[in-house]
């Protein structure tokens, strides 16, 4: 069976991000509780890029891991289907982030997560930013679900 495509406006109902924070505009190769990938188109327009760095726009480390902590949350929200209703998912660590390749204006970003523990609210994911096939950014990172 195909896995399902969430397009932005399913991630809209699922995440409360909003531009410019939303940093995800795809959610595809779901595996429910598992895996997922998400798809991050970067544009020149974004207002990250006025400042960093206006001659030469590099997307900041800092978001790229957002992008990672988005695509996570979706497929949390995901696997967790109508119960997850009425929940935030927050970081509660960041371990081994590493930056291996500028990510720039015109790239497609396709950021992978893997779960590697869940223990009641808590979550434990490795992510991967990658351009092209190439590894931009790794981290592991845990988050807890809670209540709005």
């Amino acid at each position: 069976m195909a896995s399902p495509t969430l397009r932005i406006v399913d991630l809209m109902k699922m995440l409360p991000h909003r531009y410019p924070m939303l940093m995800i505009d795809r959610l595809e190769e779901i595996v429910s509780d598992h895996s997922a990938v998400g798809i991050k188109n970067v544009t020149a327009n974004e207002p990250c890029f006025q400042g960093h760095f206006p001659t030469r726009p590099i997307m900041p480390g800092v978001l790229i891991i957002e992008s990672m902590a988005q695509t996570a949350a979706a497929l949390v929200v995901y696997s967790m289907g109508g119960s997850a209703e009425g929940h935030l998912v927050y970081f509660m660590s960041i371990e081994n982030a590493r930056f291996r390749k500028l990510v720039v204006p015109g790239d497609t970003m396709r950021v992978h997560v893997e779960r590697l523990q869940k223990r009641g609210n808590v979550w434990k994911f490795k992510g991967e930013a990658r351009v092209e096939g190439v590894l931009c950014a790794e981290a592991v990172y845990t988050a807890m679900i809670v209540d709005e």
